[in-house]
């Protein structure tokens, strides 16, 4: 069974009934105070931590005096920016005194089904996790129509886990597991510690209850740990409900773990080997060397471009004699690389008129 203590990169999806008090729409300061304690923790043991967090309609709403039913789009995403800037300034405050400094990152499904914007995204949480910093992500519900939403945060968590390259995801719910029925109508119903596959037999015993303020049941718990799972990264369905939740699941509470299928990064190189070039960058032999020792590609190794592709694109890495050398994705179009080849990266805001990237294919994009 796998461990937080483990972990290298964790994601933690926090939904509205955890963090808001369903009955009086305030937040729930003690509950939230006790998981900043739990990711300081974390961060002490050197791993990273991201946040998805619901809440910011739960909280708009009684701001608001909207009622706890379903609220037209309108209304909706009125309560959402009401409540974002308070949810946001909620975690700042719980985790700041910490030494934890946050960021709010909010996304659209079309932020991971458009490449060029999921590589943007990519790069923004790997740079703030870099820094430090622990992102707290949430759908953008201000913006957002039903054609490009999640529509429930556990499928945004698993949707994040594989983009910063979690490898755990852990979903705190109203609920301590996974289990064979419905427990609270079922008595017999059986929690499953670890779900190794995910089978058909599994998805038919998923339901579809969720909590009042949720929007997820146990069908979308089940398309995150698939999507999580299939990318390398196990995830864990645990109650979120106790103090320091965290804590409580790393000292053995009650969950169902799922088994990682692969480990992250061979997800991913497995995702980009399977993609079709749009074009073609050729190398020399400075940069063929860097690229079998592992490295990024620089523009100043590049000697010929061709192909008509955008940033995100696949392009295929070739050797100045022609020899098949990699696939990777593009962090410039066609027309930009061109201009930026064999230069250095310094010149590369004189030439393009902007600060862009200091690789123009990085190593974690590219398989080889």
């Amino acid at each position: 069974m796998a461990s937080l203590g483990t972990a290298k990169r964790l994601v933690v999806k926090i939904g509205s009934a955890l963090l808001v008090d369903r009955a009086t729409g305030a937040l729930r300061v003690d509950w939230l105070l006790s998981l900043a304690a739990d990711v300081a923790d974390l961060r002490k043991r050197g791993i990273d931590v991201v946040l998805v967090s619901s809440g910011s309609i739960a909280l708009g709403r009684g701001v608001l005096g909207l009622p706890a039913s379903d609220l037209p789009l309108e209304q909706s995403q009125a309560a959402a920016a009401v409540g974002q800037i308070r949810l946001a300034r909620a975690y700042e405050d719980a985790l700041a005194p910490h030494g934890i400094v946050t960021a709010q990152v909010l996304v659209t499904l079309e932020d991971s089904s458009d490449r060029r914007r999921y590589l943007n995204s990519r790069a923004t949480m790997e740079t703030l996790l870099s820094l430090g910093v622990t992102p707290i992500v949430n759908e953008n519900d201000t913006i957002a129509t039903d054609e490009i939403r999640y529509g429930d945060n556990d499928r945004l968590a698993a949707q994040v886990a594989v983009t910063v390259g979690a490898d755990m995801l852990v979903l705190l719910s109203d609920v301590d597991g996974f289990y064979n029925g419905n427990p609270q109508v079922n008595s017999a119903a059986q929690r499953y510690d670890i779900i190794e596959k995910i089978t058909t037999e599994i998805e038919l015993q998923a339901g579809d209850a969720g909590s009042g303020l949720s929007k997820g049941g146990m069908k979308t718990k089940l398309m995150a740990a698939r999507v999580a799972t299939d990318a390398g990264c196990a995830m864990a369905i645990t109650l979120g409900s106790p103090l320091n939740p965290l804590k409580v699941l790393e000292n053995g509470a009650n969950s169902t773990w799922f088994t990682a299928q692969t480990d992250p990064q061979a997800a991913r190189k497995r995702w980009i080997g399977a993609m079709k070039s749009r074009g073609t960058v050729t190398v020399d032999a400075g940069a063929r060397g860097a690229l079998a020792s592992g490295k990024s590609l620089l523009p100043a190794g590049v000697t010929a471009v061709s192909g008509d592709f955008g940033r995100g694109d696949p392009v295929e890495i070739l050797g100045g004699d022609g020899a098949h050398l990699g696939l990777g994705l593009a962090r410039y179009t066609g027309d930009e690389a061109r201009q930026i080849m064999g230069r250095r990266t310094a010149d590369i805001e004189t030439l393009l008129g902007y600060a862009g990237r200091a690789v123009l294919i990085h190593r974690d994009d590219m398989v080889t």
